[in-house]
């Protein structure tokens, strides 16, 4: 996808900006001592591993770093002109072996996500470094509240800042809305930027004792990025397995396999429609790709009847909704979509099932799933009739809204549809099942 014309404009001057602090960083900067030279270079080091083991957050489409606390420390200790070359050297050599390793060889195109990051980075470091500046202070030294309200500070411009500079490219290239976005990411990111504060004034207090009292430090900070990555690394597994065996589900039953990825699909972008949060979009697009896992305790007869079932058949199928979300229940990723799960089938006007929930009863994230499992199953051949067209399934959708469909819901889907190519395929999906539409 080709970036707008403004993404490079807000890129240049970011680089404009960050070579600017960079030279005017190197002026003013006097030789360090001995001392702070060899943790000049140790920071360096740390931050380079930081961000080459960065950690993935699925459940936000994020990296989370532990060289936040290694670019505040270095603000704190190092003071603001060594903090800013400090950063600069450490963000660019990470970014220069992450892209030689992985083998992307994009000639310039690949310089603009390296020009980006590193000069983000560095505007974001000069611009906390200056709040230590204009109060007086060249390095930060934690004696009394003063430091401490002086340091909460600094956090707080380098977690607006740095947050900022990401949400700005996100909203130029992707169109969404800076504050809400901004917002959104503060309250998602903020206990993990406070804890990255607080081991970057552990490695500031311990450095007022002796230079190697830093190094204990390090030992808390590194443990805590390793636990943070294996937890992440077993939630992400945890995922894995659990859409693994959904898919299992195409040896015995094709269509659920290839449903719920469809539906997963179709309800992000509903989602994102109606400008739900990322951690909202994330959750509903875990719960779509699993939400029809309990139909493995569904048997063959019932599952694969080449037929509309009957009302006894109806009832054991019925069941499907509550077995998913008992089997997704225990697992920690899954815990807070598993109620959605259960509700996927009620009704805008009480008449679904398990439970008969109407109107705002219904989870949000079960409501948009249930308006995309309802458009795959209206635009899918069934062995009693054949998929509806776009204009029909169109009409069949305006007049369940505010029956079966949440009206918001619903005219997001409607918008999505609309949007699709005028010739949207129904699905090549051809084996007897039942599905409600």
């Amino acid at each position: 996808m080709r970036r707008p014309v403004v993404a490079y404009a807000y890129v240049a001057a970011l680089t404009f900006l960050a070579l600017s602090s960079l030279g005017y960083a190197v002026v003013q900067s006097t030789f360090p001592s001995a001392e702070k030279l060899s943790l000049f270079a140790i920071f360096v080091i740390l931050a380079v591993l930081a961000e080459v083991y960065a950690t993935w957050v699925p459940a936000y489409n994020w990296e989370i770093s532990s060289s936040i606390a290694i670019c505040l420390a270095s603000v704190f200790i190092l003071g603001p002109h060594l903090a800013v070359i400090s950063v600069f050297l450490s963000s660019l050599l990470s970014e220069l072996f992450l892209r030689l390793n992985s083998g992307d060889s994009k000639g310039t195109t690949g310089l603009i996500p390296i020009a980006f990051n590193v000069s983000q980075l560095v505007i974001t470091v000069t611009l906390a470094g200056l709040l230590l500046k204009i109060s007086g202070r060249e390095v930060l030294q934690l004696v009394d509240l003063k430091d401490f309200a002086l340091a909460i500070a600094v956090f707080g411009i380098y977690l607006i800042a740095n947050l900022s500079f990401v949400t700005g490219i996100v909203s130029i290239t992707e169109k969404k809305p800076f504050f809400h976005s901004l917002g959104s990411s503060i309250r998602q990111f903020f206990m993990q930027y406070l804890v990255l504060c607080v081991s970057a004034l552990l490695l500031t207090a311990m450095y007022s004792i002796t230079v190697w009292h830093v190094f204990l430090a390090l030992f808390p900070l590194t443990l805590v990025h390793f636990s943070f990555r294996g937890y992440v690394k077993l939630q992400t597994e945890a995922r894995n397995t659990f859409e693994r065996i959904s898919q299992l589900l195409d040896a015995r039953d094709h269509y659920t396999a290839v449903h719920s990825m469809e539906v997963a699909e179709l309800a992000v972008k509903v989602g994102l429609e109606m400008d739900l949060g990322q951690r909202e979009i994330e959750q509903i697009n875990i719960a779509a790709r699993v939400h029809d896992i309990g139909k493995v305790a569904i048997p063959d007869s019932i599952l694969l009847k080449p037929g509309k079932l009957d009302e006894d058949e109806w009832v054991k199928m019925r069941e499907h909704p509550v077995i998913s979300a008992e089997l997704i229940a225990g697992i920690e990723i899954y815990s807070p979509v598993a109620n959605a799960v259960r509700h996927e089938h009620e009704r805008w006007n009480g008449a679904g099932y398990p439970d008969g929930l109407k109107g705002e009863e219904i989870p949000l994230i079960a409501r948009v799933i249930a308006a995309a499992d309802i458009y795959n199953a209206l635009t899918t051949d069934r062995p009693y009739r054949k998929a509806f067209s776009k204009d029909e399934t169109i009409r069949m959708i305006n007049e369940m809204k505010e029956i079966e469909l949440d009206p918001v819901v619903a005219a997001a889907l409607l918008r999505v549809i609309d949007a699709m190519p005028a010739e949207q395929p129904a699905d090549l999906l051809k084996s007897p099942q039942n599905a409600e539409a």
